[in-house]
């Protein structure tokens, strides 16, 4: 999930509503139903400055292999395998707190009637408008490892360093659960990716998210982060990031970003892809190959000693040749035990003194590119953001790992992860990518002979 620099705070109410749920093969719990029918959450939205500049201080790295840096070894973790197109759609599972929220109620007078205008009379961009939301959950404590400390109330807790180039290096025993987190968040984007499809809502896609995280131990990281009201994230079409689910249908052709993070054991994997519901146009397809190519040539100038705000270029250049624009209001970050925190990752050119890579870093690189204009249009809900022009936007992103040799992508695909028409035709990046370091190149030359075979 991008960063941006003015975050939004909400507070829900959500009543209790009982858990009715069924097991699947392998005791994975999903859904009874995923078309929700209840009524909608009131909410009172805030704005929250926040500031660009945080992190915590280097720490010296040792290229020793046990420290988590040279070899893979995360932990298991399975969820089990099932086709998602086979779950049902009338009801769904609710999960709460077992404390009370204070309750907020809708602006009233004037405030509220001239609230009830802006969404009234909001001129959209393009075809896709705001659906019914189902109601809100909120996981059990009990029900997962642990929660963020934003989980109650929406408001993240943890204070980070002002200084933008300050950032922080990660310990054997915290990189070895970002494996785990990134592996999982993974998984559950395989899980997704697989209902999406002409008819299927993207409210059912976030039931399958919400689910499925929940089942493995995890929080889902965007679940009332700051007040997002979702598990996860779909962008349709002109929407450039942020968008959350609802009971629209997804058409024939459309493009969606599914941006899915997890919260495992006290540490977020951070990751998003594109899926087309049926076939995609020839535009459609270019943009996303551009997309996809752009963000590859970024990842392949990761590595230690190198400045993280040449990043930017290499992607606005690529992008701009091929007649495309991108996005400057949201950026990657860096994340671990905190969901977005140093560095930040601008996707155009800069000279923002945004440190130098070193290993033991882990970080987003998660570019927004745009058919046309680059320009946001933000819904009223305060979160959703879209092309100015109402003409469509791709995005991908990884959760990185910086070794001694390279980078690791700890969001990387599994031997069980499909392989799309951007891998298959990229000139880049011939097959899925997974890194630069040794040990990266090995399982991404054992797994691409595997998936292009197919």
């Amino acid at each position: 999930e991008s960063r941006t620099l003015v975050r939004k705070t909400s507070f829900v109410k959500t009543p209790k509503i009982r858990e009715t749920s069924h097991i699947l093969e392998g005791g994975l719990k999903m859904p009874s139903s995923l078309s929700p029918s209840s009524t909608t959450l009131l909410s009172l939205v805030g704005l929250m400055m926040v500031s660009s500049t945080n992190m915590l201080m280097c720490n010296a790295f040792s290229t020793h292999p046990s420290n988590g840096l040279t070899k893979s070894s995360s932990a298991a973790i399975t969820i089990p395998s099932f086709a998602a197109e086979s779950l049902p759609r009338t009801k769904t599972t609710e999960l709460f707190m077992n404390k009370k929220k204070a309750a907020r109620t809708k602006p009233k007078g004037f405030a509220g009637a001239l609230r009830d205008l802006q969404m009234s009379t909001f001129k959209y961009a393009g075809t896709v408008k705001p659906g019914k939301q189902s109601p809100q959950k909120i996981v059990l404590p009990e029900d997962v490892l642990k929660v963020p400390d934003y989980a109650e109330d929406g408001r993240p807790k943890t204070k980070s360093q002002m200084l933008p180039w300050i950032i922080e290096c990660k310990t054997p025993g915290e990189i070895k659960k970002m494996r785990a987190a990134g592996k999982l968040a993974r998984q559950v984007l395989d899980l997704a990716g697989k209902a999406v499809k002409p008819g299927v809502t993207t409210d059912e896609i976030d039931n399958i998210v919400h689910e499925a995280t929940v089942a493995a131990g995890a929080y889902p990281s965007p679940l009332n982060y700051h007040g997002f009201p979702k598990s996860c994230c779909t962008s349709v079409n002109e929407v450039i990031c942020h968008g959350i689910p609802d009971d629209r249908k997804l058409e024939e052709g459309d493009v969606i970003n599914l941006d899915i993070t997890v919260y495992l054991d006290g540490y977020h994997g951070d990751c998003s892809e594109m899926f087309v519901a049926g076939e995609p146009d020839e535009k459609a397809k270019k943009l996303i190959q551009t997309t996809y190519d752009c963000w590859v040539k970024a990842l392949d100038f990761v590595k230690p000693g190198n400045d993280y705000k040449d990043i930017g270029a290499i992607i606005e250049d690529h992008v701009v040749e091929n007649g495309f624009s991108t996005v400057r209001n949201f950026c990657g970050h860096g994340i671990g035990s905190v969901f977005h925190t140093n560095p930040n990752i601008y996707h155009y050119r800069n000279t923002e003194p945004n440190g130098k890579m070193d290993a033991g870093h882990t970080f987003t690189i998660e570019p927004m590119i745009c058919e046309g204009s680059a320009k946001c249009l933000k819904w009223p809900d305060e979160w959703t953001a879209t092309t100015i022009d109402g003409k469509r936007s791709a995005q991908f992103e990884h959760t990185l790992l910086i070794t001694p040799d390279g980078v690791e992508a700890l969001t990387g695909k599994l031997d069980t992860s499909p392989i799309q028409f951007w891998e298959k035709e990229s000139t880049v990046h011939k097959g899925i990518w997974l890194g630069t370091s040794a040990a990266a190149k090995e399982r991404e030359a054992d797994l691409n002979k595997q998936l292009l075979e197919m």
